[in-house]
């Protein structure tokens, strides 16, 4: 693929509502879009970069744009820069790339099943026990909520969730929120409401505590899982990882922690940050297998982008080619 000309932008898209989580809250998603093209045909993949790993757009922007006289394949990709927002955005667009020049779906190029419609997660934004019940109420129709924790009062606004939607299946994430002094209290409080996974409860430093504790619950690591060299550390702590094309650095990657999840006894969950429809559509095709699918980003904006993903009911539709792939 030589003779590519790789440029990045980035782009700003309104949240509907505040959107927050343990370590603060945000108006809008700040996207980064890389695009490689020919002169002919053009690929496109989309990245928001992590301010939790250091990350800023300006600086993955500038990442993009300093390797893009090197960029040749994925596989290259993956030697030339490490994991994370950056090789994402170039990632995706690369399969884009392949795909429209080849005219295949990525699926086809992946080797992977055609994906069919799923049934994903909504997020609840982290707020009060009763805004987060008054959040959950008007939601109560979709199958299964997520609801965002980390701060003092979980027990209650954990609750304060179940009474308000008493037939929804709940996940929970407390995004680092919680300590070794409470983290059986919330669960326990968890097993009360009927939670069924809880993401990443304590932070990544302090989760070898993990590894004696135990949970009736399934935990699942969020961020404490990049790339494939992530996994031998986390098996005997977590059940479950989440796979994040932001963070584990694209497509080619996460396919591959998909495949070598089971490796390390450890199954998974597909995640994203939040962000438009480009982003979504690649993880989508990670979906399949995954015991949970929260790619539910696009659904926070106030407006998504032209030909993006297709929400009914809870329910999340494979991505048209005219978006990407």
């Amino acid at each position: 693929m030589s003779g590519l000309r790789l440029t990045a932008r980035l782009e700003h898209w309104p949240i509907a509502r505040v959107f927050t989580i343990s370590r603060g809250s945000k108006t809008e998603a700040v996207v980064v879009v890389a695009e490689v093209t020919d002169g002919l045909v053009t690929g496109r993949g989309e990245c928001v970069p992590y301010t939790r790993y250091g990350e800023s757009a300006e600086g993955v922007k500038a990442t993009i744009e300093n390797v893009a006289g090197n960029i040749s394949t994925r596989q290259a990709l993956l030697k030339l820069l490490p994991a994370g927002a950056a090789r994402n955005a170039i990632d995706c667009a690369l399969w884009d790339y392949e795909a429209k020049l080849s005219g295949k779906r990525v699926y086809e190029l992946a080797g992977i099943d055609a994906p069919e419609p799923l049934t994903v997660t909504y997020t609840i934004s982290l707020d009060t026990p009763e805004k987060m019940a008054e959040a959950a109420r008007a939601q109560a129709a979709r199958p299964i909520l997520k609801i965002k924790l980390g701060q003092e009062g979980d027990a209650a606004r954990i609750a304060a969730v179940r009474r308000a939607a008493p037939e929804i299946r709940l996940i929970a994430d407390a995004n680092e929120g919680w300590t070794a002094n409470n983290i059986a209290e919330n669960i326990a409080a968890c097993v009360k409401a009927g939670v069924e996974m809880i993401e990443q409860p304590l932070p990544t430093a302090d989760d070898a505590f993990l590894a004696s504790f135990d949970h009736p619950i399934p935990l699942c690591a969020d961020e404490s899982v990049f790339d494939l060299a992530s996994l031998p550390g986390l098996a005997r702590k977590y059940d479950m990882i989440n796979i994040k094309l932001d963070k584990c650095g694209g497509l080619t990657e996460g396919l591959a922690l998909a495949r070598e999840a089971a490796e390390w006894d450890l199954t998974y969950m597909v995640g994203c940050m939040v962000c438009t429809s480009l982003a979504i559509a690649p993880a989508f095709l990670i979906a399949k297998g995954a015991q949970f699918v929260d790619l539910d980003g696009a659904l926070l904006l106030a407006t998504d982008r032209e030909h993006g993903m297709h929400y009914d009911a809870g329910r999340l539709s494979p991505p048209e080619p005219a978006l990407w792939g």
